[in-house]
């Protein structure tokens, strides 16, 4: 039953219909690139946050907060595109 589900799901992902969504959701965020507020600062502290293994990448936002006095917005846009960059070399 279950790799009945498995090939069914891996059907789905491939579908024109599922890329296309895919699709729409993260070319906009590509597109967006580099937020004006958005540090060479803020992402080597990311990077060292998660290097060091303190918490999950996806609760770093307080951190930011708490480092460099960002809102929660600024916060998550911040780690957003530190997650979308991770590991390019020109970021």
């Amino acid at each position: 039953m279950q790799n009945n589900v498995a090939v069914q799901v891996e059907e789905m992902l491939e579908s024109p219909q599922v890329a296309g969504m895919v699709a729409a959701i993260v070319a906009p965020a590509a597109e967006k690139g580099r937020p004006d507020f958005v540090d060479d600062e803020h992402l080597e502290f990311l990077d060292t946050l998660r290097e060091s293994g303190v918490t999950n990448m996806f609760g770093a936002g307080p951190y930011l907060q708490e480092e460099f006095g960002l809102t929660r917005r600024q916060a998550s846009d911040v780690l957003l595109y530190w997650m979308r960059t991770f590991g390019e070399a020109d970021r």
